[in-house]
């Protein structure tokens, strides 16, 4: 301990989330690591992150973050850490390879340039893809697979029902000077901002693919929704893309053509472990900003631009005995009759216990999978109990995700939002209202964004409802089905001049016994006529 201490104070300087660890703060790491001699470095990390209260942009704890500076520590010297548990290597099931997990020894027909056989998606894999998606990369890029390093996305395109090109995207590089000069950003505006930059460290146009601009169109219906699954996936938003292309091999042109920004070159160093060496061989470097606004918050001084916001707020300590759990109307018999898209075969959890689990950790302030899956973690024996868990251990990261990514949505939503409704309080005295939006970064490929209707309780902004609107209508016939089984008897119902339409008014008042109170514009310019001929600015009927 009196060594870790002595060298830190000798010159070490570690820094760390925006700041530096002084000989002070390794002793409390290292005595944290001495009382687990035989945990694992996610746990230590866990327990280090709890002690200093470090958190993800999601509220969650920075574990893998972490997790990587307890090794930086203990390659210097300045860390003891137990020797690492090794886990044997599970082979893979052929049941876990689908169509992108075959190694392509007979490649597809290729796609001709006039007739692409559907329409182009870009999505994020499913984690039964990774080993197909990994071994596509070893085989056809000339990097390899490699390891996406920090948080990390991988996609693949689809054109109609084949894989036509694979990316993955990681955590930014630390050292980046054309991309730093490009924000102005010094030494202290990167460690703050930096994990709002993501960087693409693998592009791949699979050899079968041969369509016309295939790598620039991919690029951009990727870059709409990255920014949108970052924010699913790990809390907070992305507002840069960058990427690294070798100029010995390339010209970037399909970067380029999709409208990223060249900066330069860099200077041929790449990092060898701890340290970087030249190697000689400078790379080109682009960006693209993901916002309309994203230069400006990334190159605005002071505190990081997120700070006080949502997505920078700590789970709260839910008192999960205060909520209405158990019984009729409780969330638990509520969630039983929720449809479970699993297999019966390697069921663990019950249904109920993870979605009710999942409510309880948004209920506390989680805004990913990862923080719903670290409150679960957190929690004891006798809370997870009484949400109906029947193990042991708590449900693993992979255990919720597979839940939550395969849950019929509009049944969920409805269950939730009647159990809300009984436990909010009267709607007469708290009024309704009508919203509709578009959610930004939703347009898969070609196809069209998803839009929403919601339903609103004015007090606290809690959604009680909401509907996708069909592609082919529009929200004027979604607020039939949004307001389906619902009692809103007695309770004003509020809308914009978009609602303003007779079949509304009529359902509302005739069907659903309530009131309502509707904007009249000029998009309507007949009945604001008839108000201002019969003078009822003030009264309304």
């Amino acid at each position: 301990m009196d060594r870790i201490a002595n060298q830190a104070q000798g010159g070490a300087v570690i820094s760390y989330r925006g700041g530096t660890l002084g000989s002070r703060e390794l002793v409390r790491i290292q005595r944290i690591v001495d009382r687990q001699p035989g945990a694992r470095r996610q746990d230590l990390a866990r327990a280090v992150c709890h002690s200093f209260g470090w958190t993800r942009p999601d509220g969650g704890l920075a574990v893998d973050s972490c997790r990587l500076l307890l090794l930086r520590l203990d390659r210097r010297g300045l860390l003891r850490l137990p020797p690492a548990l090794r886990r044997p290597k599970r082979p893979s099931s052929s049941s876990e390879l689908d169509w992108l997990g075959q190694l392509a020894l007979e490649p597809p027909a290729v796609l001709g340039l006039e007739q692409p056989q559907g329409p182009l998606l870009v999505r994020p894999i499913f984690e039964q893809e990774r080993v197909g998606w990994c071994a596509y990369m070893q085989r056809y890029h000339y990097l390899g697979c490699g390891q996406l390093v920090g948080e990390s996305l991988r996609y693949v395109a689809l054109v109609g029902e084949q894989p036509v090109a694979l990316l993955g995207w990681a955590a930014a590089a630390l050292h980046n000077a054309p991309r730093d000069r490009y924000l102005g950003w010094d030494a202290a505006a990167r460690a703050r901002r930096l994990p709002m930059v993501v960087n693409n460290t693998r592009f791949l146009i699979l050899p079968w693919a041969r369509i016309e601009h295939l790598a620039s169109r991919v690029l951009a219906a990727n870059v709409r929704r990255l920014s949108r699954d970052w924010q699913q996936r790990f809390g907070h938003p992305v507002l840069l893309a960058e990427t690294f292309v070798d100029a010995a091999r390339f010209r970037g042109t399909c970067y380029r053509a999709a409208n990223w920004v060249h900066l330069g070159q860099t200077q041929g160093y790449a990092r060898r472990g701890p340290s970087y060496q030249h190697h000689g061989a400078p790379k080109l470097v682009f960006v693209y900003p993901l916002h309309k606004r994203a230069l400006e918050r990334l190159r605005q001084p002071g505190q990081p631009m997120d700070a006080g916001s949502k997505e920078q707020t700590p789970m709260l300590k839910l008192d999960v005995t205060k909520l209405p759990l158990d019984g009729k109307g409780g969330l638990i018999e509520v969630l039983r009759g929720l449809p479970d898209p699993r297999q019966r075969r390697g069921k663990r959890y019950p249904m109920f216990f993870v979605m009710a689990a999942a409510v309880c950790a948004v209920l506390s302030g989680a805004q990913s999978i990862v923080a719903i899956a670290q409150w679960v973690k957190d929690q004891s024996k006798p809370t997870l109990r009484r949400l109906g868990n029947r193990r042991e251990s708590p449900p693993s990261y992979s255990a919720i995700r597979g839940v939550l990514i395969g849950v019929d949505v509009a049944a969920f939503d409805e269950r939730v939002g009647l159990w809300l409704q009984q436990h909010q309080g009267r709607l007469q005295e708290m009024g309704l209202a009508l919203d509709g939006k578009t959610s930004r970064g939703s347009a898969d490929g070609d196809g069209k964004p998803v839009h929403l209707v919601s339903a609103v309780l004015h007090r606290d902004g809690s959604v009680l409802a909401q509907h996708r609107v069909p592609d082919k209508t529009n929200e004027i016939k979604s607020v039939e089905p949004l307001l389906a089984g619902r009692d809103i008897r007695g309770a004003v119902v509020t809308g914009d001049a978009m609602f303003t339409q007779t079949e509304i008014a009529s359902h509302i008042v005739q069907d659903k016994q309530a009131d309502y109170v509707l904007v009249v514009k000029d998009n309507q310019p007949t009945l604001r006529q008839d108000i201002e001929d019969l003078h009822l600015e003030v009264s309304p009927p």
